[in-house]
């Protein structure tokens, strides 16, 4: 009876073709995947440090058929003037009013409470945009 082989015995002709393209696919992957997460981190980083005004709708109460009250959280530097604008809107999601609000105040973090007029009773309320009012 023979013995029939099954390939080449083991390290006896160096690594294969297949073993050194997989070593190579690892070293790309592991070099494309740090370079992506370092390019991840700094837009985050860039992003956060850009911004020195942020604020937040948290909560609104309806006063009336043609007012809103909208309580802000605003973070800013003391230096900053904040320029906010909120929309209320109607059950049917159409805008009833608009109006921007600037807060220079020197203080970091405040909470206002603001009306917004309407022209027909609102049913939600809602931070449009809130940054740097532009100085000039």
């Amino acid at each position: 009876m023979s013995a029939v082989r099954q390939g080449l015995p083991e390290g006896r002709y160096g690594r294969s073709v297949d073993e050194r393209a997989d070593r190579k696919l690892k070293i790309i992957g592991s070099v494309l995947g740090a370079g992506l997460i370092a390019l991840i981190a700094w837009f985050g980083y860039a992003y956060v440090i850009d911004e020195d005004v942020s604020g937040q709708l948290t909560g609104f109460k309806v006063t009336s058929d043609d007012t809103v009250e909208v309580r802000l959280e605003i973070t800013k530097d003391k230096d900053a003037t904040a320029e906010c604008t909120v929309r209320a809107q109607d059950t049917y999601h159409e805008e009833v009013g608009r109006k921007s609000f600037t807060f220079g105040q020197r203080q970091d973090d405040m909470v206002k409470i603001v009306t917004v007029r309407t022209t027909s009773r609102a049913t939600s309320a809602e931070l449009v945009a809130c940054g740097s009012a532009a100085d000039g």
